[in-house]
């Protein structure tokens, strides 16, 4: 049993699982791909991926990749929390340019669904955070893109100061919004 929920941008939606909770601990199912199915979420997924983030501020992102390989993102937190953007990269939306955040944790099992079409990123909140994505298509370098996650146009709200950020030196060197071409129209 799941939640599908779609936030102001509905074409990226929060997926909730039903947890169950006894005196051992609590399970759920975190995907199902007949119950996504169910929901309107036809997507199958091909690859899982894992970050561990030992400081809190440390920005991942905002990351897509291109057509042939753009994929769809299921994303979790293992342990710890974060704050999760999606920015909007289809030229013909009615929201392109605009990005929502949400704050996933380990303790609340919420799952947020970026679809293709979107940029994505995180900020971490607490130290040990680990994040786990499923996609939809294969990693592949050469289309492995991304917009700098200070970005003035976009305006995102990142809870953290930008001095005290931690940043890979690939994100921290990525173009603004404005220089993209159009990847998905």
């Amino acid at each position: 049993m799941l939640t599908v929920e779609p936030t102001e941008i509905p074409a990226v939606k929060l997926v909730t699982p039903k947890s169950f909770v006894d005196t051992r601990g609590s399970f759920c199912e975190t995907y199902n791909e007949k119950r996504f199915q169910e929901h309107g979420i036809p997507l199958r997924f091909v690859q899982d991926n894992e970050s561990l983030s030992l400081r809190p501020g440390t920005i991942r992102g905002l990351h897509f990749q291109a057509h042939p390989f753009a994929q769809d993102k299921l994303v979790r937190v293992l342990s710890g929390r974060i704050l999760d953007v999606a920015v909007d990269l289809r030229r013909s939306s009615a929201t392109y340019g605009r990005w929502i955040a949400r704050e996933l944790s380990s303790e609340t099992g919420a799952q947020l669904l970026v679809p293709i079409g979107f940029a994505h990123g995180f900020c971490t909140l607490e130290p040990d955070t680990r994040v786990l994505y499923k996609v939809t298509g294969y990693y592949s370098p050469a289309h492995d893109l991304g917009i700098v996650w200070n970005d003035p146009d976009l305006g995102v709200n990142w809870p953290v100061a930008a001095a005290d950020v931690v940043l890979s030196d690939k994100d921290r060197d990525l173009p603004r919004f404005r220089d993209l071409p159009a990847y998905f129209e």
